[in-house]
């Protein structure tokens, strides 16, 4: 539409520009002594706006003349800095060829071509993120070569222009510069000193994923499962690995933990330490109990960090798996009541009212039979672990089931029971 208008307007300006012309009768006369020149409107107008013309496209052919040598510069510069970005494009493309020589010689070759334009007076307005990448990539590449002089040498460089610096990029380029001096160190396997740079990191700059994740690594290797698990936690919360992973994460640096404490209080304040969720998990309950039953600590209070798993236990189908399951089943046997205890009643019309209720689980009879062994009903005890030998697939508990009926076979005073109770359990213990 507006071109169908731009068209309507030039035909109208064309037909009163030719109206115009073939009715005017004006002339213009120009006296030049001792002559006269008569000339007509028309031409003295087209005279006029050709000289107008000639006039402009000299001056325009002067000023581009003139202007010659500074496009001349311009072009100069205008390829050392291109020049110079390409070196820093080729510097990162043989690191990651893995061609590191030639990707630290390109990035040196960037800081070369960098400080030649600096020297002709031209001053980028991005100089110090070239600077202190070529800096850094040829700290790279000199990390890759076991180079660990150059690569300081760069890293002092780049650390020193930044902090110099009064720019926009400053705070996200030493921040970069600082994660990736951690890395260097983590891969050197200098936990103390990574963690050391990680610190030196703004707090906003130190919550981020990928510092996290390299504080966790550094945690890890330095043998400081506390702050490893608090990472982790933090990174689990942000989504930073898939559920499985995550939860497999934590269980072993819980566990990391748990294996350190050597008495019952420091154990008791490492479960008050853990979160309802990380109580719940099966291998960190069960690997609690049986580490407080080991440092002699009280059966009471492994059950009670225990009775929570009671319900999800039972669960059919369930939902542990197989070495889960059997972990808790370990625990819960290790530390179930005497008849002399004073929750002997209760987790006794606990362990039944589930066995009843799955008469089938193989687990559920094992933990009835052992639990009626040590409240000393021996009936019920020889008939539970009767059936759970036949249904039993973990050896471990196959062999205690075995065991536990050559003990009920010995107090009845029946050699030939006990042993071929024995006999059995010890065909287990080889397999």
């Amino acid at each position: 539409m507006r071109a169908a208008l731009w068209l309507i307007i030039l035909f109208a300006l064309a037909v009163a520009g030719a109206w115009l012309a073939g009715n005017n009768q004006g002339s213009v006369t120009l006296f030049l002594f001792p002559h006269r020149i008569d000339l007509s409107l028309n031409l003295a107008v087209l005279a006029v706006f050709l000289v107008v013309l000639l006039v402009i496209l000299a001056q325009r052919a002067l000023g581009a003349f003139l202007a010659l040598p500074k496009r001349a510069q311009r072009w100069r510069l205008q390829q050392k800095e291109r020049a110079s970005h390409a070196a820093l494009l080729d510097s990162m493309v043989h690191l990651m060829a893995g061609r590191y020589l030639r990707a630290r010689k390109a990035a040196e070759q960037t800081l070369v071509r960098e400080t030649q334009l600096l020297a002709s007076g031209v001053r980028l307005d991005h100089a110090l993120s070239l600077r202190t990448m070529a800096h850094m990539m040829a700290a790279e590449a000199s990390h890759a070569l076991q180079d660990k002089t150059q690569r300081q040498q760069h890293l002092d460089q780049a650390l020193a222009q930044v902090q110099a610096s009064t720019d926009a990029d400053r705070h996200s380029l030493l921040e970069g510069t600082q994660l990736r001096a951690a890395r260097w160190l983590l891969d050197d396997r200098d936990a103390a000193a990574s963690l050391e740079r990680l610190r030196a990191l703004p707090p906003a700059a130190g919550r981020r994923m990928a510092a996290m994740r390299l504080q966790l690594k550094a945690a890890r290797l330095a043998g400081q499962p506390v702050q490893a698990l608090e990472t982790a936690t933090l990174l689990a919360k942000h989504r930073a690995f898939s559920p499985e992973a995550a939860d497999s994460l934590v269980t072993r640096l819980i566990l990391d933990l748990l294996g350190q404490t050597h008495d019952p209080e420091a154990l008791q304040r490492v479960w008050q330490r853990l979160t309802p969720s990380q109580r719940l998990m099966p291998l960190v309950a069960a690997e609690a109990a049986l580490r407080c039953l080991q440092l002699g600590g009280p059966a009471a209070t492994a059950r009670l960090w225990l009775q929570d798993l009671w319900i999800p236990m039972q669960a059919n189908p369930p939902v542990w798996s197989d070495a889960q399951l059997l972990r808790v089943v370990l625990a819960f046997d290790a530390c179930l009541p005497g008849y002399e205890a004073d929750d002997a009643l209760l987790w006794l019309s606990r362990v039944e009212s589930a066995q009843q209720s799955q008469p089938r689980a193989a687990h559920l009879q094992y933990m009835a039979g052992m639990l009626c062994f040590r409240q000393r009903l021996w009936g019920k005890a020889q008939s539970l672990l009767a059936q759970a030998v036949r249904n039993l697939q973990a050896p471990v508990l196959h062999r205690k089931a075995w065991i536990a009926l050559a003990e009920l076979a010995e107090q009845r005073q029946d050699p030939v029971q006990a042993a071929a109770a024995w006999k059995e359990a010890a065909s287990v213990s080889s397999d």
